[in-house]
């Protein structure tokens, strides 16, 4: 049976999850529809999420539309856990974009869309609670067509808006206004019509099918996902309008691992993705020494165990204890791209009784597992341990995890904001081995300088690659690398150039006996000792200046509120750089430092009176005006060379 990976998009609240519960009991997979405000729905499985009525963590259900197994990823739709939804969307063959017939498009709505249409992911737009009062139609199709893409077709209208008693009611070959719409898709199409040569309706409806398997149409469906009107329609473009995935079980293993649990006896559980091939329980991953000792894939709202998987399913592993999330399994479908931006926050996490800090450190090393981008690290000197973050939000679900799943009462520090660090100019330093000051069995020198914005840190080799052992030479890099995480201010270094300009080692020395005699001979120690000391001595030379993340922010307003909000903005840091009137709404649009958004969200609704909405998503790094703000390392500081060489030798 084909086999159709369907993510369920949308901002918080506007009903995906209660969408989920309509597909599944539609396909006949659940008796009773779940509720989020009674916390028993199917794919809210966390105590957390049902007593909060928010999705956290993506999950995974599979049902049967028509011919096709569809396997239906359910993600969150709060922007604090927008990491969930990044790692999903490389599993997807198509999506549904929930919408808000009351809330209408809103900020997150917007951010999704421009991913999948970025990636060409074949999308549905569902617009939900039609029975709600404040329902709109005319408007919010304007809307979705400004906002989110031009290439709509509504396929049907809704009687009844805003009321208990509103039904969809779908368009048909007898709507002339659809039909006219659907033959706009194509040229011949268009030109056959304009000829007057009749134009078959399912020819149409064919056509539409087409452009929407490719992502470049998107039907647009009306419904309630508490009352099930619309519902049917739209399971029913599910299998008309989005494509199934690749079936090539014969081809080699290609698999991508999107999310990763522990069992209840602590086991690892790795969901993956299966591009290509088949595999089995017993296989070996290549270059790795784990193997497969389970497999469950998912089938008619439950998971059971299977001896294989093939491409185009998803699975549960069990044995994989290296695995991460973001691995591939075989050869890999493509590089991993980054959708969202990074966390641009980031606290320290206390634990209530100081004796708890290395069992903290191990269950935040845990939830780590499930979400990588919350990025611990552990400062060596103070020994506290710090979390990157999207919001407030994604904290307080930390200390309740903590608290329920590993008994751990914490407290944090206040959020404060991740800079960067860039080189200003150009700098280089080398130390040579039997030569004071250097008291490493090595010779190493480095020249950093500025690089072209957003191309990371690039490592060049200004000496032979044979002028010593490639383990040294690699041992160099990776430390240099390592080393440009805390810069001068004890912010990360980006966008640089590092060239390696001098390389010398001792080679191996033996005794009589053929006994290695590490005094005078290199190990990898020796450079991963030094490096630091060279490049931070070429670092600063250089200099580097703090940059701030910055957002770019799209601001609507009632015209009456411009007055009171434009002050608040100012004072903000984010005055505007464009403003415009359309209607009664002002749009405001400029940069606004990713410190202020959320005192930004947190004033708006009462400058507003409620109807103001704001867009914002990271765009880029600024420099800090004024004094430089310094971060407090978590290491022992190689701008020191005193404190770094007794930590590192045990003496001066």
């Amino acid at each position: 049976m084909a086999v159709l990976n369907l993510g369920i998009l949308a901002h918080v609240d506007a009903g995906k999850t209660s969408l989920t519960e309509r597909l599944l009991f539609t396909a006949g997979i659940i008796d009773e529809i779940g509720s989020v405000d009674d916390g028993n729905t199917q794919t809210d499985s966390m105590a957390l999420e049902r007593r909060r009525g928010i999705t956290i963590k993506s999950a995974v259900v599979s049902f049967t539309l028509g011919d096709r197994t569809v396997n239906l990823i359910d993600t969150p739709g709060h922007p604090d856990f927008i990491a969930e939804v990044e790692r999903v969307l490389g599993v997807l063959d198509g999506a549904v974009l929930v919408v808000s017939a009351v809330e209408g498009v809103q900020a997150q709505t917007r951010i999704l869309m421009r991913v999948l249409r970025r990636l060409r992911i074949p999308t549905l737009i569902f617009v939900n609670k039609v029975d709600r009062g404040g329902a709109r139609y005319d408007e919010l199709l304007a809307d979705i067509s400004a906002k989110l893409s031009s290439s709509i077709v509504p396929m049907g209208s809704v009687s009844g808006l805003g009321t208990r008693a509103a039904r969809a009611v779908p368009f048909g070959a007898g709507d002339l206004d659809f039909v006219e719409r659907l033959i706009e898709l194509d040229d011949d199409l268009t030109a056959a019509y304009l000829s007057a040569t009749e134009v078959p309706y399912e020819q149409a409806l064919s056509t539409l099918a087409e452009r929407s398997r490719r992502g470049l149409a998107h039907p647009v469906y009306f419904g309630s996902a508490i009352t099930g009107t619309g519902v049917d329609a739209l399971a029913e473009g599910i299998t008309s309008f989005l494509p199934t995935a690749p079936s090539d079980a014969d081809a080699p293993v290609s698999g991508t691992v999107f999310k990763v649990e522990r069992g209840p006896a602590g086991e690892k559980i790795a969901y993956v993705r299966m591009h290509a091939g088949t595999l089995r329980v017993r296989d070996r991953l290549p270059d790795s020494d784990d193997k497969v000792t389970a497999i469950s894939v998912f089938s008619a709202g439950t998971s059971v165990s299977r001896s294989a998987v093939s491409a185009g399913s998803i699975a549960k592993l069990w044995g994989l204890n290296g695995i991460r999330i973001g691995d591939t399994i075989g050869s890999s479908p493509g590089a991993a791209e980054r959708y969202f931006s990074l966390p641009t926050l980031e606290t320290v996490v206390l634990p209530a009784r100081s004796g708890e800090r290395g069992t903290l450190r191990a269950a935040l090393d845990q939830l780590a597992e499930q979400d990588p981008l919350i990025d611990v690290r552990q400062d060596e000197i103070r020994r506290e341990i710090s979390v990157s973050l999207y919001g407030e939000v994604q904290k307080e679900v930390i200390q309740a995890t903590l608290a329920e799943e590993f008994g751990l009462e914490v407290s944090f520090r206040e959020t404060t904001t991740i800079n960067v660090e860039r080189v200003v100019g150009t700098g280089a330093a080398f130390e040579i081995m039997h030569v004071q000051p250097n008291p490493f069995l090595a010779t190493v020198g480095l020249r950093i300088e500025p690089g072209p914005i957003d191309s990371g840190v690039r490592y060049r080799l200004g000496v032979e690659l044979g002028s010593m052992p490639y383990a040294f030479m690699k041992a160099v890099e990776d430390t240099v690398r390592e080393t440009l995480l805390q810069g001068l201010h004890g912010w990360q270094v980006i966008d640089c150039v590092v060239t390696m300009t001098h390389s010398g080692y001792s080679p191996r020395q033996s005794h009589m006996h053929a006994t290695f005699d590490k005094s005078m001979s290199s190990t990898g120690a020796d450079f991963r000792g030094l490096t630091p000391l060279v490049l931070m001595s070429a670092l600063a030379k250089a200099g580097t200046r703090v940059h701030e993340p910055i957002h770019r922010y799209q601001l609507e307003i009632p015209t009456e509120a411009f007055a009171a909000v434009l002050p608040v903005l100012v004072n903000l840091r984010a005055a505007p750089l464009m403003s415009s009137i359309r209607g009664g709404t002002h749009v405001l649009s400029g940069d606004i430092p990713a410190a202020e958004v959320h005192g930004l969200e947190r004033r708006l609704p009462s400058l507003t009176s409620g109807e103001g909405v704001l867009e914002s998503a990271f765009d880029h790094y600024r420099p800090v005006d004024g004094p430089a703000p310094d971060r407090p390392r978590w290491d022992h500081n190689p701008l020191n060379r005193k404190e770094y060489l007794l930590h590192v030798l045990r003496r001066v």
